[in-house]
């Protein structure tokens, strides 16, 4: 989710110039129409190396042009408002891919002209949120979770509690997750005792209440996204957060955050997906699923999961992954896996009910 909610590093609005993938400050604004082949990739800030995209154009003989977004609903947006024409792939995640094919913004894709679809995991293959892959391609994959400051908080269980029960926390700063509020109403319903994945108006809204109750405390700093929410625990400024594993193996990663923490709550949480889809109307589909093809090659999967840390979906790129991507943090052990669940589809009616259910909350 680099989902995600909606997260990873993304600024609105920033666009790639040809062959360097250089941000510019043109929000929202269609792609610059450039001479010869071109692909128009419509992607999340800072979520594919320059290196693999330089090498893509080597192979292809192309330039990328891409243009970045900060949330899914803004990707959704974009489409509507004439997108669908103007870029050849997108990169939506999981829970929001039936909300897409619902409103018949991304074509059907056709699996003879994605060979490299066999390099896939099989748990990766036919999922939930897109039967039989007829829409998309998985990109990355990452869990959410809880992120928090070991020098202050020394033990916590792997709850849900730890962000709503006041009693376990009564002084430390702490946030949740803005966004679309999936995740964040997940886990309420999660500590409440309903599903993670709670699909019911009356769960939502019991949920909304125990959320309105916690923004009155004292120590709730706000709602923040995920990478957001680790930089401030990295500051100091909250010691617990709604957070996503490759967020974490970052800064680990770069030793920026080596006094943090990461847990994946019992109660149930998120297992996401960010996905490769071709709008309905793109410009260029041929070379559309020539990168969706490139980028589920074993060394362009690899290269792509080691430059964000977080999982690749691509059993076949596995030999070539770095020993971080190798760990627990990002590679939840099969009892965890156990809890780990896709946010259901809402479309239609249903989306609006919880869209408007969400929208009081943050208003509250």
């Amino acid at each position: 989710m680099k989902y995600r909610s909606d997260i990873i590093k993304r600024i609105v609005g920033s666009v790639a110039l040809i062959g360097s993938v250089i941000a510019g400050t043109m929000a929202m604004a269609p792609p610059a129409q450039a001479a010869g082949k071109t692909l128009y990739l419509f992607n999340w800030q800072d979520y594919i190396g320059k290196g693999l995209i330089k090498k893509y154009e080597a192979h292809c003989g192309c330039t990328v042009v891409q243009t970045y977004y900060d949330s899914n609903s803004a990707l959704a947006a974009k489409l509507k408002a004439g997108g669908d024409s103007q870029y050849d792939v997108i990169v939506p995640s999981s829970y929001y891919v039936p909300q897409l094919i619902h409103e018949g913004l991304i074509a059907k894709l056709d699996k003879k002209e994605i060979p490299n679809f066999r390099n896939l995991a099989a748990k990766f293959q036919n999922p939930s949120y897109d039967p039989n892959d007829e829409y998309t391609m998985p990109y990355q994959w990452g869990t959410t979770g809880i992120g928090y400051l070991k020098t202050k908080v020394t033990s916590l269980p792997e709850s849900w509690a730890v962000l709503f029960d006041p009693k376990l926390n009564p002084s430390y700063p702490f946030a949740l997750m803005g966004g679309s509020g999936r995740d964040t109403i997940g886990a309420a319903c999660a500590y409440l005792g309903y599903r993670f994945t709670c699909n019911k108006k009356s769960e939502w809204i019991k949920a909304a209440k125990l959320i309105e109750k916690t923004e009155k405390r004292k120590n709730f700093t706000g709602f923040v996204d995920g990478d957001p929410a680790m930089g401030q625990i990295k500051k100091g400024t909250i010691a617990i957060g709604m957070t996503f594993n490759g967020a974490v193996a970052e800064c680990y990663d770069d030793k920026s955050c080596l006094n943090s923490g990461y847990l994946l709550p019992k109660q149930g949480s998120e297992i996401w997906v960010d996905t490769m889809a071709i709008p309905k109307s793109a410009p260029d589909p041929k070379l559309a699923y020539d990168f969706i093809n490139f980028i589920l090659s074993a060394k362009a999967g690899a290269e792509l999961s080691n430059y964000n840390l977080y999982g690749s979906p691509n059993a076949a790129a596995g030999p070539m992954l770095s020993d971080a991507l190798k760990k627990p943090l990002i590679k939840p052990n099969a009892m965890q896996m156990k809890y780990l669940h896709f946010l259901p589809a809402l479309a239609g009616t249903k989306l609006q009910t919880f869209n408007a259910i969400w929208t009081a909350v943050r208003q509250h």
